[in-house]
């Protein structure tokens, strides 16, 4: 399976590219971002570094001829690209909707129409979005709201676009909470507003994992996770590879 991460330098892309570089079923990784992406490190002794090609696209609103080559043939991507909601103040709103719906919509109606190795499955696009992203537009949260309803607005465009395509397209909206690593520090004012608002909590290798088994094995029982649906997932997708390795160290 050829993948494409979005935004491919971020935290929970890292760990997704981490992942994937050990995944026998991912056979190509092309991380797409600003940025040149290097090989994630502690890879692990079973990663193949040769699988990842780092592309750069200066503008996420425009794709070159040469990008679209190096994107055609895959059977999904995982888009990790926005504004996250801690640091959304810092840009004019107009950047941050154009980050988080713009480039998302550019991505999703470019990637489903190139060419794929196999054309009788779907493309599948997994979205990370946000646990208090509201798609109803009539129900604006009391706090963060205008982003909150834009992030919600751009998982229903997803969703509309994969039900539109006649099968084309499979979707799959993630909705994590707080993501937790170790070593990955937030400042105290962060951690007690995470706290007070009651927001749930997910370790990184957990969403990867999870993302990671959508793509690989399609939309499955629903198209939106949950926070706790995507704990419960990578936590036993974790535990299988690890049943795997095992395995192999017995036999």
């Amino acid at each position: 399976m050829k993948l494409i991460v979005g935004g491919s330098t971020g935290f929970v892309a890292t760990e997704i590219i981490r992942q994937a570089l050990s995944n026998p079923a991912v056979t190509s990784i092309i991380a797409l971002g600003r940025r040149e992406t290097p090989v994630p490190p502690n890879a692990g002794p079973g990663a193949d570094e040769t699988k990842l090609k780092s592309v750069l696209l200066n503008d996420f609103e425009n794709y070159s001829d040469a990008t679209k080559k190096e994107l055609a043939g895959a059977d999904a991507c995982i888009w990790t690209l926005a504004v996250t909601p801690s640091k959304y103040k810092s840009f004019p709103w107009d950047d941050v909707v154009k980050v988080c719906r713009t480039y998302t919509a550019k991505a999703l109606e470019t990637m489903s129409q190139l060419p794929r190795g196999d054309a009788t499955k779907p493309f599948r696009f997994i979205y990370v979005s946000g646990v208090n992203s509201e798609r109803d537009q009539s129900k604006k949260p009391l706090i963060l709201g205008d982003y909150c309803l834009m992030r919600g607005a751009v998982e229903t465009l997803v969703l509309d676009y994969a039900t539109q395509s006649n099968g084309t397209v499979e979707a799959c909206i993630a909705k994590p909470g707080v993501i937790n690593a170790p070593g990955h520090t937030r400042p105290l004012w962060q951690k007690g507003f995470y706290a007070l608002i009651g927001l749930p909590n997910i370790q990184v290798t957990e969403i990867a994992a999870s993302l990671l088994d959508q793509a690989i094995n399609g939309v499955r029982e629903k198209d939106t996770l949950s926070n706790e649906d995507m704990v419960v997932m990578g936590q036993r997708v974790l535990a299988e590879r690890e049943q795997e390795k095992a395995g192999v160290v017995d036999n």
